[in-house]
């Protein structure tokens, strides 16, 4: 087009081509739901505007070589649009060009060029905001390590696109004004040759130099108007996803109030002698009916009305013959809750305790090893509305109260004075606290005391009880999940496991032994390798469970000492070894009961002064006698770990502390 000289038909199909270009450009802003789904509109911006430059070009050429042959030499598009769009009377295409230049540059251009240059900015400068609540919520629990690269995308995505539509609304206030250039340039050309080359009168050169270039200067200019709406429309709008159909007819024509004064005042005007009566009665009485449609569907939505045939009630019919899906399944995880604390559960109402115990979830299952099922909540109105109950395969493992409007305080240990409220404890460790009011937060927190929502403590509560029922959740289903995850990574490990060395529910109960003895499951692999190895030899869950230990030794230490250069032990005297041996063996009778007692105080007391040290309590004992005193002590000092001599790595420093007799 700007090279090869192109013939008036070609003209004519190229101009119709933008045109429809342009309105479909027009359309497919308005249909999309945000302005991330054009993403790719600032090339098409660009592209469309080379269009019409390209077309600019070509017509003035065609213009200036073929004008002496009249109104038709540039094709019948510039004919009809200088002809029949403004009568043949140039004036009138200068002023109809003049105006709808004016409307493109210095409304629409200028107005779409600033809010881009105001967007582009404010994104921008939001931009590290949002990268920093998006590393809070994957730390926090509420998004996974996907769905925030997902938003990383969406929001690197937002700013490179309003970058790019700062830069291109700079094309079309500059096609606007190339527009103008083109069309002086056409006059003035077109005039010069008609007269010194064609020896044209002043007013024929006019009359068809003139008509040419408004022809050719509207045929561009309304492309490029549609295409600046276009760009206003889309920079213009929400980020969030909404269609804008139903956005403006219910934010501009959903508000019955604002109806019903227009058509008041519609009315009015009607009324007064001399005006077109006719049209304002009309337009007044469509828009009183359209307000009063909007009032009447407002009222419904209040009243909650619904269908009457919605409401009746279903027609009687034979009882059907009761089958095994009358038997409803009992959920494996459920939280009952008193009518009070319904609003924390309630989206609608501004609960989050649906969010915390979904990221309690997500923690629980990183952590432990296996997906931890959801949690069914339900209201019971049997119990205190301020109570809550946590069931395990429908029996209750820990009830509970909170105060809804209330705070709970918690005295870390190192608070000065004390706060006012009701007094209470923590649910999930049995401390001591007080419930405040919202008010007394500032308060509270400046004395060191630690100041928690109603929804973090029943969350906590339930991380606390989800931990000590991991063995009773893992079931054979979950395991057999387990296999089938491993099999993706180690096949030929997964099948030598199951059915061919160990039955699944061998299996599954070394796993649940693991998990009773606060060991996770993550090292799956691991611990196939060794059920696999041991399988030959032993089928005993008990006698697996100790290999399994064995070889997760390094782990188990990480997990109770952590990143610690040594590890604080305690030992048994020889003698209590003895007995232990002898008992755990079968050799000699049962331990004594005031010996199992005085074993537990002794090893309470070991517990507590490591506990004041904030140390870990660990006994190190044989591996004949580990799993019997674990038993012994699991509940009564459940900070207390008991470990084999096997399970120690042999470079681990050992500090011993002392020695049990």
């Amino acid at each position: 087009m700007v090279v090869v000289p192109l013939p008036p038909l070609m003209l004519d199909v190229l101009f119709s081509f933008n045109i429809a270009l342009s309105l479909v450009v027009l359309l497919a802003v308005i249909q999309v739901r945000r302005p991330l789904d054009f993403s790719i509109f600032p090339i098409v911006l660009l592209m469309t505007t080379m269009l019409r430059l390209a077309l600019n070009v070509a017509s003035t050429r065609v213009i200036l070589l073929r004008g002496q042959d009249g109104p038709g030499a540039a094709g019948q598009v510039i004919e009809a649009f200088g002809e029949f769009v403004v009568g043949g009377n140039f004036a009138v295409g200068i002023v109809a060009f003049a105006i709808l230049t004016i409307i493109n540059f210095v409304v629409i251009t200028k107005g779409a060029g600033r809010v881009s240059e105001v967007t582009a900015r404010f994104i921008l400068d939001a931009m590290p905001g949002k990268q920093m609540a998006i590393d809070a919520d994957l730390n926090a629990g509420l998004l996974t390590r996907d769905e925030a690269k997902a938003r990383r995308d969406e929001v690197r995505q937002e700013a490179d696109f309003y970058g790019a539509m700062d830069g291109a609304s700079k094309f079309i206030r500059g096609d606007a004004i190339a527009g103008i250039l083109i069309l002086l340039v056409t006059l003035v050309g077109g005039l010069a040759i008609g007269i010194l080359q064609h020896d044209m009168s002043m007013s024929d050169a006019g009359s068809t130099y003139v008509l040419l270039a408004i022809g050719d200067g509207l045929v561009s200019q309304i492309p490029g108007l549609l295409i600046s709406s276009a760009v206003a429309l889309l920079i213009t709008r929400a980020s969030r996803s909404q269609d804008m159909g139903q956005a403006v007819a219910g934010q501009v024509f959903g508000h019955y109030r604002a109806l019903s004064i227009a058509a008041s005042i519609l009315l009015m005007v009607g009324l007064v002698p001399g005006m077109p009566n006719l049209a304002f009665l009309s337009l007044g009485g469509i828009t009183g009916y359209t307000a009063w449609a909007v009032r009447r569907r407002a009222l419904r939505e209040e009243a909650g009305e619904r269908p009457q045939a919605a409401l009746a009630p279903p027609e009687q019919g034979p009882m059907a013959e009761l089958g095994w899906d009358a038997l409803d399944p009992i959920d494996p995880l459920g939280l009952e809750v008193g009518y009070r604390l319904i609003p924390l559960v309630d989206k609608d109402q501004g609960g989050e305790l649906m969010a915390r115990i979904k990221a309690v979830r997500r923690k629980l299952t990183q952590g432990i090893g296996f997906l931890i099922p959801p949690v069914h909540i339900r209201d019971n109105l049997e119990l205190p509305p301020t109570a809550y109950t946590v069931l395990v395969h429908g029996v209750p493992v820990a009830r509970a109260e909170v105060h809804p409007d209330r705070l709970l305080a918690l005295d870390p240990g190192g608070a000065l004075g004390q706060v006012d409220g009701l007094p209470g404890k923590d649910p999930a460790f049995g401390l001591d606290a007080v419930w405040i009011l919202p008010s007394q937060r500032v308060q509270a927190e400046a004395s060191g005391y630690t100041v928690v929502d109603p929804a973090t403590v029943i969350a906590t509560h339930l991380s606390h009880l989800l931990r000590e029922q991991a063995p009773e959740l893992l079931g054979h289903e979950e395991v057999q999940q387990l296999l089938s995850t491993l099999a993706r990574s180690a096949p030929k490990l997964a099948e030598e496991l199951t059915p061919k060395s160990l039955p699944l529910p061998v299996v599954a109960r070394v796993l649940q032994n693991l998990l009773v003895e606060r060991i996770p499951i993550r090292q799956l692999r691991r611990i196939a390798e060794a059920l696999v190895e041991h399988a030959a030899h032993t089928q005993d869950p008990g006698q697996l469970t100790a290999a399994v230990r064995t070889t997760l030794g390094r782990f188990i230490v990480q997990e109770i000492a952590g990143s610690a250069p040594e590890l604080p032990v305690y030992t048994l005297a020889p003698e209590l070894e003895r007995v232990l041996q002898e008992s755990a063996q079968g050799t000699a009778a049962a331990l004594e009961p005031g010996l199992a007692e005085r074993l537990q105080q002794s090893l309470a007391e070991c517990a507590g002064r490591q506990d004041a040290r904030n140390e870990p309590a660990v006994v190190l004992v044989p591996a004949a006698v580990r799993a019997a005193l674990a038993r012994l002590v699991r509940h009564s000092v459940p900070s207390l770990s008991v470990l084999a001599y096997t399970e120690v790595p042999e470079d681990m420093r050992l500090k011993l502390l002392g020695t049990i007799s």
